[in-house]
C-alpha cells in the first residue's frame, strides 16, 4: 500500500508530499504522515527548509468528512495540533499549492511561512457549505494575513478565490506560471528564502489586518447577509470567530474557534447540509448501471421548440461550447426565440459577466432551423414542445425516421409517461426523459427519467453530459410527475384545500416561507400560472374525480381568467412588483365551501405547516417504496434544487428523519381523524413510512432490495 505522505530531501530541502488521492483528504492517516515526516525534517540538521506539496492534481481538498460521523475525526494527531507544530517550526516552511487548497488544505497552507501557487490554483474555506466553520485555525489566521473584510467574505461565502487575487491580497507570496515545474520552483524558492535569511512567520505574532474598518463593520456585515443567510446557523458563527481574531490573541481565538466548530457540528443545519453533500455524490450511482459503461459521443445537440424552455435548454449547451440546433416549424417563433437568447447574453455582457466577443462566440454555436432534415447528424435531441401526449408522439415518430442510429432522443416532459413516448419509436433503448426546470439556463436540477428500456450507456451519457453543462442530474423512474411534481401534488392539494377551509393565501405563504421555503404555494401557483396547473389536473382528472373539493378554488380562478402573474390576478393582485391579496379568493372559497358542505374555521400556523409537509413526505415514502427514486436523498436533492426547499433543512425526507418518522405518522393519523371524510380520503400513512417508524429507522438508511 502506498504511503499517504512521501518524504525526500532534494537540494537541502525536505519535500513532504501529500499522497492520498484523489483530493488528499486530511484523514487520520494523512495527518499522522504529515506529523511524522515534519518531525523528521525538523530534527535533520541537513535540512535547510521544508516544502509541503502534493502528488495529486490538487494540493488538498480539506478534511475527510467521511470521518465526521466516526471516532477518527478527533483521533490523534488532530489537525489543529499538527498545524500549530508546523507554524512553530524553526525552519522555513513553504506550501506549494497546485490546483485547489480548500478548507483544511488552505489551513495547512496558512501555517506555512510562505506560499507559492500555480497560476490556475484556487484557495478557499468552504466549510460554511457543510454547516460548520473552519476548525483548524482558518478563522484566526486568515484575517491576520489578509484584510479582515476579504477574509470574512471568503469564510462566510465559502467561495474560493483565484491565485492572482490571493497574491494581491497577500495570501499567496508568489505565483508560478507553469504547473508542471511548480515543485522545482518551490524548492528554489525555499533555498532563496534561507539564503536571504527571510523571517519566519508565526500568526501568533501578527495582529488582524483591520485596516480602516469602521466601528459598525460587523453589524453592517450581518445586516448585509441577513437575507441570504436566513435559517443557516454557521454564517453567524463565522462572523463571531473573525470578530474574536480582531480582538484576542491567537491562542484564545483558536480555543473559541474550536468551541464554535463543535457547536455548529451538533446542529440540524450541519446534519442537513452534510446530508446534501453526500447526496450529490450518491446521485451519480444508479442501481444496476455500471458507471464504467462507455458513454456515447455527444458533439452536436438539437432542441425542438424555441419558447422559454427550449431557449433556456439550448443556452446550457451553448455555454458548454457544444454546437446546438434549435428547431421550430414556425419561422417567426424561431426568430423570436433566437432573439431572446441573444438578449439574455447581451444582458449578461452589460453586467460584465461576458465580453461582447464571448456573446458572439456563443451565438455562433446556435443554428436555427425549420427542417427536421437538419437533425440527421445530431447526437442528442431534446424536445421541449407542448405538454400533450399526442404532440410528443408526433415529434418522436418524426425523430425516429430522421435521426441517425445511436442518437439519444430525450423528452423534456414534466409529467408524461416516457415509456409511452418511447413506444412510438423503433428504438426505445435510445429514449430518455430530461426534465429541465424553469428557467432552464439557471436552475441546477436535471431530473433524468429512466424508462423501462432505456439503455445503460444512455444513462451514463446523460449523467456525464449533465455535469458537463453544470447541472445536477438525478435519475428517477417513470410515474405521473416523476419525483418532483408527484411530491408537489399533495403539497399543492393541501394548500388549496386549506384556503377552502378558511385560511388566507397570505397566511399559508407566510407559514411556508417562515419554515424556509423560497416561496409559498399560493405565490408559486401565481408565478407558474394557475392555467398550467389547471391543464395538468385536467389530464389527471380521473385520479382525483372522487374529491369534488380538489383545487376547486383554483378551478374557479381559472374559469374567470385569473391565471396569476401573467394576467395580473390570481391568489394575489399584481401591480408592477407589488402584490396584494385578491379579495375574490376568499369570496370564492366561502361560496365553494358552502356548496360542498365544508366548514370554514380559523386554522393555526402549525396545522398549515403539518398539512402541507406531511403529505409531501408521505408521497416521498410511496415513491421510495415503488422504486421511483433509489434513495431518499435523491428526493431531497430534487426538492432543494428544484422546488425551493431550504438547504439548511436538507430536503423533506431529511427533515422527516430529523423530527422523527413517528412524528410524521402521528401527524398524518391525527388529521385523518380530525378531517372526517376528507381525512379518510387523503391522510393514510404510506406502508414504508409506518414500517420504518415502527422500527425506529430513518429514510436515510432505507434501500429498496
Amino acid at each position: 500500500m502506498t504511503a499517504p505522505v512521501l518524504y525526500e530531501i532534494r537540494d537541502g530541502i525536505a519535500l513532504i508530499t501529500l499522497n492520498a488521492p484523489p483530493v488528499n483528504g486530511l484523514g487520520q492517516a494523512l495527518r499522522a504522515g504529515i506529523q511524522e515526516t515534519f518531525a523528521r525534517a525538523s530534527t535533520d540538521d541537513s535540512v535547510r527548509a521544508v516544502v509541503i506539496a502534493s502528488s495529486s492534481p490538487i494540493f488538498c481538498g480539506g478534511a475527510d468528512i467521511v470521518e465526521f460521523g466516526s471516532g477518527n475525526f478527533g483521533a490523534e494527531p488532530n489537525l489543529p495540533g499538527v498545524l500549530r507544530a508546523i507554524e512553530l517550526s524553526h525552519k522555513p516552511v513553504v506550501a506549494a499549492i497546485n490546483g485547489m487548497a480548500l478548507g483544511g488544505g488552505l489551513e495547512l497552507a496558512l501555517v506555512c511561512d510562505y506560499r507559492i501557487a500555480d497560476a490556475k490554483a484556487r484557495v478557499g474555506l468552504p466549510e460554511v457549505s457543510l454547516g460548520i466553520i473552519p476548525g483548524a485555525g482558518g478563522t484566526q489566521r486568515l484575517p491576520r494575513l489578509i484584510n479582515v473584510d476579504l477574509a470574512l467574505d471568503m469564510i462566510v461565502s465559502g467561495v474560493p478565490v483565484a491565485a492572482a487575487q490571493a497574491q494581491e491580497a497577500g495570501l499567496i507570496d508568489r505565483v508560478h506560471g507553469d504547473a508542471a515545474t511548480l515543485l522545482d520552483a518551490a524548492i528554489a524558492y525555499a533555498n532563496e528564502l534561507v539564503d536571504s535569511k527571510a523571517p519566519l512567520r508565526d500568526c501568533a505574532q501578527m495582529p488582524a489586518k483591520t485596516g480602516a474598518l469602521g466601528d459598525s463593520f460587523f453589524a453592517d456585515y450581518r445586516q448585509a447577509i441577513a437575507r441570504r443567510s436566513r435559517g443557516f446557523y454557521a454564517p453567524e458563527r463565522c462572523i463571531q470567530a473573525v470578530e474574536i481574531a480582531c480582538n484576542q490573541p491567537l491562542e484564545v481565538g483558536l480555543q473559541r474557534e474550536a468551541e464554535l466548530f463543535v457547536e455548529c457540528m451538533n446542529t440540524p443545519q450541519a446534519r442537513a447540509q452534510q446530508h446534501l453533500f453526500f447526496a450529490e455524490r450518491a446521485a451519480g450511482k444508479v442501481p444496476g448501471v455500471d458507471p464504467k459503461t462507455p458513454p456515447r459521443k455527444v458533439e452536436k445537440v438539437a432542441i425542438i421548440g424555441s419558447g422559454t424552455m427550449g431557449g433556456g435548454i439550448a443556452m446550457n449547451f451553448i455555454n458548454a461550447g457544444i454546437p446546438t440546433l434549435m428547431l421550430d416549424l414556425n419561422g417567426e417563433a424561431l426568430e423570436r426565440g433566437i432573439g431572446v437568447i441573444r438578449t439574455n447574453y447581451e444582458i449578461s455582457a452589460k453586467k460584465g459577466k461576458l465580453t461582447a466577443e464571448q456573446v458572439e462566440q456563443r451565438m455562433a454555436l446556435l443554428q436555427p432551423t425549420t427542417s427536421y432534415d437538419d437533425l440527421r447528424d445530431v447526437d442528442l435531441v431534446i424536445e421541449a414542445v407542448f405538454e400533450k401526449m399526442e404532440v410528443k408522439h408526433a415529434v418522436f415518430k418524426t425523430l425516429d425516421e430522421v435521426c441517425k442510429p445511436g442518437a439519444i432522443l430525450a423528452s423534456n416532459t414534466s409529467t408524461l409517461d416516457v415509456n409511452e413516448i418511447a413506444a412510438v419509436t423503433r428504438r426505445p433503448q435510445d429514449v430518455i426523459g430530461l426534465h429541465f426546470f424553469s428557467p432552464a439556463n439557471v436552475m441546477r436540477l436535471l431530473e433524468v427519467v429512466r424508462a423501462d428500456k432505456t439503455a445503460d450507456d444512455v444513462i451514463v451519457t446523460v449523467l456525464k453530459l449533465g455535469q458537463r453543462i453544470k447541472k445536477l442530474p438525478v435519475v428517477v423512474g417513470v410515474c405521473f410527475g416523476f419525483v418532483g411534481n408527484r411530491m408537489l401534488e399533495p403539497y399543492g392539494r393541501e394548500a388549496t384545500r386549506l384556503v377552502l377551509e378558511g385560511a388566507a393565501p397570505e397566511q399559508i405563504d407566510r407559514v411556508l416561507t417562515e419554515f424556509g421555503l423560497a416561496m409559498g404555494l399560493c405565490s408559486m401557483s401565481d408565478l407558474a400560472g394557475i392555467d398550467i396547473s389547471y391543464l395538468t389536473r385536467q389530464a389527471h382528472r380521473a385520479a382525483i374525480a372522487h374529491d369534488p373539493s380538489y383545487a376547486v378554488v383554483c378551478d374557479r380562478l381559472y374559469e374567470q381568467g385569473d391565471c396569476g402573474q401573467k394576467t395580473g390576478r390570481g391568489f394575489y393582485i399584481y401591480n408592477g412588483r407589488e402584490k396584494s391579496p385578491n379579495p375574490d379568493v376568499l369570496t370564492i372559497a366561502r361560496a365553494e365551501a358552502a356548496r360542498l358542505g365544508v366548514e370554514q374555521r380559523e386554522i393555526s400556523d402549525q396545522e398549515i405547516l403539518e398539512r402541507c409537509l406531511y403529505p409531501l413526505i408521505n408521497e416521498g415514502a410511496l415513491i421510495l417504496e415503488e422504486g421511483i427514486a433509489a434513495r431518499s436523498s435523491d428526493c431531497d436533492l430534487i426538492y432543494v434544487n428544484g422546488y425551493g426547499f431550504p438547504a439548511w433543512r436538507g430536503g423533506p425526507m431529511q427533515y422527516a428523519d430529523e423530527i422523527g418518522l413517528q412524528t410524521v405518522v402521528d401527524g398524518i393519523n391525527k388529521y385523518r381523524q380530525q378531517l372526517g371524510e376528507y381525512g379518510e380520503m387523503w391522510f393514510r400513512p404510506a406502508p414504508l413510512l409506518q414500517q420504518l417508524a415502527a422500527g425506529g429507522k430513518s429514510f436515510r438508511a432505507f434501500r429498496k432490495v
